[in-house]
């Protein structure tokens, strides 16, 4: 089993934690975070440092994931690993629904009660929260984010960096550009 770090303690961090722990895919090591010294612990794992020295956390973990909401933080933070030399993990809580022909990049969340529809196409380091729906033929660029029951209808498209807000949708067919 490869152990996975993940950076950020917040909310989102911890609620894919969870998403970890119950998947048991990965052997969860701990975070990393710039609460740090003040947070040192989330339960019972320890929180390694501050996100200035990634690298100097590569002796740890395998894999590694950005569990951050800020799209542009997040992609920042997702380069910054992978040019480090971790696996970008990507993680899918087990009660969520992910098509078997859908396409998932690296560093994605996918929370508890999400659907993925069939040939949906989410990029690198896409969060789709609880709840949230992407339908069948939907595209979300790289770095995009679906809020808590936000919804894509068949063949939408949310462009790279784009966060569509909680309990928002987009009709058939309808493009939302970058950012």
């Amino acid at each position: 089993m490869k152990r996975l770090l993940i950076v950020g303690a917040g909310g989102h961090g911890r609620s894919v934690a969870e998403a970890v722990l119950a998947a048991g895919k990965y052997e969860l090591v701990g975070f990393v975070d710039d609460a740090v010294p003040d947070l040192q612990q989330v339960w019972n794992l320890p929180v390694f440092g501050a996100t200035a020295d990634l690298a100097s956390y590569r002796g740890y973990a395998d894999a590694a994931i950005v569990a951050i909401g800020n799209n542009r933080l997040r992609e920042d933070l997702q380069q910054r690993l992978y040019a480090a030399g971790f696996e970008l993990a990507t993680v899918v809580h087990p009660q969520a629904i992910v098509s078997p022909r859908a396409v998932v990049g690296a560093g994605c969340a996918i929370m508890a009660g999400a659907i993925v529809g069939t040939e949906a196409q989410l990029g690198a380091g896409v969060i789709v929260n609880c709840g949230a729906v992407v339908d069948h033929h939907c595209r979300v660029e790289d770095f995009g984010h679906l809020g808590v029951n936000a919804a894509m209808a068949g063949g939408s498209v949310l462009g790279r960096g784009a966060w569509m807000q909680a309990g928002s949708f987009l009709g058939y067919g309808v493009s939302v550009g970058a950012g």
